[in-house]
């Protein structure tokens, strides 16, 4: 009996995450009807033109959205983590490679024996390669950049493209009201969606799932009504063979029609992103029993309108509508785009968090609005950006044809990214046989291959704003890469070891001075530099000084017992520290937490060290006096606040990227804010580092 009600109480939650991922994951794919018929350039379509669009439709959501995303990769997961960043660091730390190490400091931790590294000792050729090749290893964080940046354009998007579809729906009854009108009402509603964003959504998510479920339910009934009414016999165009015909009959236009057509797929890629937040069976039962049939009938209904009106195609949403219910539906679309535009604006938060932990964008600052969600985060400086071009595409490009062919880019991109990072999943970790890879390499890279050529026709036609978008962010985040291995390398090479410090310590002008010091570095394997331009100017060093490093492993999270790594460094009142984090854990530790913690940690370190040196009871006791002492008298925290040299023997690439990078840091945050050090037990030291 105990087995079945656990079985049954799976169950149940697995039906209830299921109803929640409406609210959260599928907002951008199940309001795609809004503007997939009016994004696409038609000219005087036939009977046979819409079902072949209708075929189109129906075949890239049953392979992109069944097979791919619902069946294949949502398997991908990172240890529960989603979306291309996730199938990056899942290749990286299952071929050993990466710039961010991936593996925890103990031996003993439960991270290293990861069920990835079960395949290390026997690796594919294609693995040896990535490990050899340094432009194989650079292309692949190339690829993940990418997908990061498309992601964060798809943020800026979505809001546009779907507030500005739904509130387009006034002008069908009231036609003398102007677009500019629709674009300023658009502009406001989205202004105020995003002042909205620091308050988080945890009052306000209960009602998200009921907004898209009416949604989910009432377009497939109204594409029911349509069918009935206009073109009973629809579902024949499921056979392919009306693709071939579509083709074979419109050539190049057909193959330019698909710029339209890909967006019915659109918000796909949040099924795999959104993974973290819920679990593999919620999503694919939302999916395949609710958000699937609700757009294979909600097109055929659209379709079936348009073959006996097939003039409406620019306006191919309200005008299936029946006038009985219009107004019902319009208030239900508006607030459906508002959920889509809110679930997008909170993925590209979670991606901007993910990539400022990781070191490959600069730091912003990162709220936690919700005390039980972790994943719920707010970021103001990105927000009020996002809220700049957001408004920006709706007043400069209002027309929804060139936001679309921009969104159609985003969407063709994010696809083709994650079907080779999941070839190369399949090849190197799940060794899936050749014949199986080919096949599904082969659909999935042609499909979506023909559907990246079709958008990039309409580059000049608005497609170039993702473009100009990840491009800027593409060169900040490499540009801060760049700048930050650089110092690293820097670090690396002019490190202090512990041999060197003994040495400085040892000179009788050094003094040993009353206090506990938190000492950050970056690097692990030695000390910073700038301990010594320290030492060396200050002539002293705290009775206690802990070397601490903020480590972030390329696992989406860190067990809390395997947190705190500390180590003795052989020195009188000198310790290691690593604070490990993984890419999905919140940094919100406050500044007497943090220094509780590790100050624990070390008592309990000290105590147990009795196997080691000091081993005399009487020495524990005395390293433990001093410990106490040394805290009684104040805590400090120091810090470098480092800066290139640049001089005239840098190469012009040095002098453009490590000046760019200069730029960058001198306007982002401070690392220590985020672990909420009070300002007066900052001490920040500045040294200059040649490049």
């Amino acid at each position: 009996m105990p087995i079945h009600s656990s079985q049954g109480k799976g169950r149940r939650e697995n039906l209830l995450l299921a109803y929640k991922t409406l609210g959260v994951v599928f907002g951008g794919l199940v309001t795609s009807p809004l503007y997939v018929y009016p994004s696409m350039p038609l000219k005087s379509p036939t009977e046979d033109d819409y079902l072949g669009i209708y075929s189109i439709m129906f075949w890239t959501l049953t392979l992109i959205g069944v097979v791919k995303y619902a069946g294949i990769a949502l398997k991908a997961d990172d240890q529960g983590e989603g979306g291309t960043f996730a199938l990056y660091s899942l290749l990286c730390r299952n071929m050993n490679i990466g710039i961010l190490s991936s593996r925890p400091s103990t031996p003993n931790s439960s991270l290293s024996h990861s069920i990835y590294d079960e395949g290390t000792e026997k690796q594919s050729r294609l693995a040896k390669f990535f490990k050899k090749s340094i432009a194989a290893r650079r292309l692949l964080l190339f690829i993940a950049m990418l997908g990061m940046c498309m992601v964060i354009g798809d943020g800026i998007l979505t809001p546009a493209i779907s507030v500005l579809s739904a509130i387009d729906g006034v002008r069908a009854p009231f036609p003398s009201i102007k677009s500019t009108v629709v674009e300023a009402l658009s502009a406001v509603v989205l202004i105020i969606l995003f002042l909205l964003q620091k308050f988080g959504t945890s009052r306000v998510s209960f009602l998200f799932s009921p907004i898209m479920g009416a949604w989910t339910l009432s377009t497939p009934l109204v594409g029911i009504y349509s069918i009935i009414s206009h073109y009973p016999s629809i579902f024949k165009a499921i056979s392919p063979h009306y693709i071939f015909r579509f083709f074979w009959r419109n050539g190049k236009e057909g193959w330019l029609l698909l710029s339209g057509t890909v967006l019915c797929i659109t918000g796909s890629e949040a099924l795999f992103a959104d993974l973290g937040h819920f679990n593999r069976s919620s999503i694919q039962i939302a999916f395949l029993f609710t958000i699937y049939p609700s757009l294979v009938l909600t097109y055929a209904g659209q379709t079936a309108y348009l073959i006996k009106n097939p003039n409406d195609h620019n306006d191919g949403f309200y005008k299936f509508i029946p006038t009985t219910i219009y107004w019902p539906i319009f208030i239900i679309s508006t607030l459906a785009a508002i959920v889509a535009s809110q679930s997008l604006i909170s993925a590209t938060f979670s991606v901007i968090k993910q990539s400022v932990v990781l070191d490959y964008f600069p730091r912003v600052k990162v709220v936690h609005t919700s005390p039980s969600k972790e994943g719920e985060v707010y970021s103001p400086e990105v927000n009020y950006i996002l809220m700049v071009l957001c408004v920006a595409v709706i007043l400069i490009f209002g027309d929804g044809k060139d936001i679309g062919n921009a969104f159609g880019v985003v969407v063709s991109l994010v696809m083709l990214i994650t079907t080779i990072l999941l070839t190369l999943v399949m090849v190197i970790i799940w060794r899936t046989p050749p014949v199986l890879v080919a096949l599904y390499f082969s659909i999935f890279f042609v499909m979506e291959g023909v559907y990246v050529s079709a958008v990039f026709t309409k580059i000049t036609e608005g497609g170039w704003i993702p473009f100009a978008i990840s491009f800027i962010l593409a060169f900040i985040m490499f540009g801060w890469y760049y700048g930050r291995q650089r110092k690293i390398e820097y670090e690396l090479t002019h490190k202090i070891t512990l041999d060197k410090l003994g040495l400085l310590l040892s000179d009788p002008s050094v003094q040993r001075v009353p206090g506990f010091c938190f000492f950050y570095s970056n690097i692990q394997d030695g000390l910073t530099p700038i301990l010594g331009h320290y030492i060396k100017n200050m002539k002293s060093l705290h009775q206690v000084t802990m070397f601490t490093t903020l480590r972030y492993l390329l696992v989406p999270k860190v067990a809390p017992h395997e947190r705190i790594v500390i180590s003795k460094l052989g020195l009188k009142g000198v310790y290691g520290c690593v604070i490990q984090y993984g890419y999905a854990d919140p940094l919100n530790l406050e500044g007497e937490e943090f220094v509780s913690q590790v100050t624990n940690s070390l008592l309990a370190h000290i105590q147990d060290s009795s196997g080691c040196l000091p081993s005399d009871p009487a020495e524990i006791q005395q390293e433990m006096s001093n410990l106490e002492e040394a805290m009684s008298a104040g805590i400090v925290h120091i810090r470098g606040k480092t800066r290139f040299y640049i001089g005239k023997s840098c190469g012009w690439f040095d002098k453009i990227m490590l000046a760019f990078y200069e730029v960058l840091h001198s306007n982002c945050r401070s690392a220590l804010p985020a672990l909420g050090v009070p300002l007066p037990q900052r001490i920040e030291v500045g040294m200059l580092y040649e490049a």
